[in-house]
């Protein structure tokens, strides 16, 4: 591993999944890392050749007293990865208001949250490293999961912006954009659907396509791969889609005419018959 920001790292949703495969590959490659999660053994610790390290504390990112208190344990922050979120689906008609603020409460806010704390560090520091896990939901709306992509967009314009302010400081940020990615996320996803929804049979199948592909797809040490890969560069780029046929759809999609695009997402995202 290349690492230009230096070994120590702080990895939100640690405790599975991508979070859990980011803090792994990090803490194999010689970083001291801290792992965050709601639920976990607190201060447990794994140790690797080479000196690297993980150790587990807990931290709520929709509190920022806990946020608080975990970071400024920290001596430094050189790299933050960002993986903490969860899901809600439905139809973007049904899903109640509550629901639908808890998912920007987590995805979005709890991002905010941590950066609050990370971003002064590394500006003092000059120099480090953000990286945040949004999605394909990012950049294409996902039927059936309307607040799931709101949540994902808005990280991504976040992050553009943090790129752009923290340049001169010598901070850097980078969106990771995994698709269909075998971990619990599909288990754990919230679907509201009511009873006498008149979307009650398309919402059902659509989500369990999506729970089909997502058990398919690419293992979340796919995403800790690249998540490497742009420690080692001064300038990482803006975003990265993650595997082949992803970075392909992303090309194909910004070249088409937006009726195009939605009718093929359609397709792809809401099942006939």
């Amino acid at each position: 591993m290349v690492n230009v920001y230096g070994k120590n790292v702080l990895v939100t949703g640690a405790s599975s999944g991508i979070g859990r495969a980011c803090a792994l590959a990090f803490a194999k490659n010689g970083c001291v890392v801290t792992g965050v999660a709601r639920h976990c053994e607190e201060g447990s610790r794994e140790e690797f050749e080479g000196g690297g390290s993980l150790t587990m504390r807990r931290m709520d990112v929709t509190d920022q007293s806990s946020v608080a208190a975990v970071v400024r344990d920290m001596q430094r922050v050189d790299i933050a990865i960002l993986c903490a979120g969860m899901g809600i689906a439905g139809t973007a008609e049904e899903v109640p208001a509550d629901l639908a603020m808890q998912q920007m409460d987590v995805n979005y806010f709890g991002v905010i949250r941590v950066c609050h704390e990370v971003l002064p560090r590394m500006r003092e520091q000059g120099k480090g490293l953000l990286l945040v896990v949004s999605s394909i939901a990012g950049k294409v709306p996902i039927p059936m999961q309307s607040h799931y992509s709101s949540s994902k967009y808005a990280i991504e314009a976040y992050v553009e912006a943090v790129r752009m302010e923290m340049r001169k400081y010598g901070v850097r940020a980078s969106l990771l954009e995994p698709g269909d990615t075998r971990t619990g996320f599909t288990a754990t996803r919230n679907a509201f659907i009511p009873e006498d929804s008149p979307y009650k049979t398309v919402c059902e199948k659509s989500i369990a396509r999506m729970a089909h592909d997502e058990q398919h797809g690419k293992p979340p040490e796919s995403v800790a791969e690249v998540a490497l890969k742009l420690a080692g560069k001064e300038n990482p780029p803006v975003r990265v889609a993650i595997g082949l046929v992803y970075k392909l759809l992303m090309l194909i999609l910004r070249f088409l005419p937006d009726r195009t695009a939605e009718w093929i997402l359609s397709l792809m995202y809401l099942p006939r018959g």
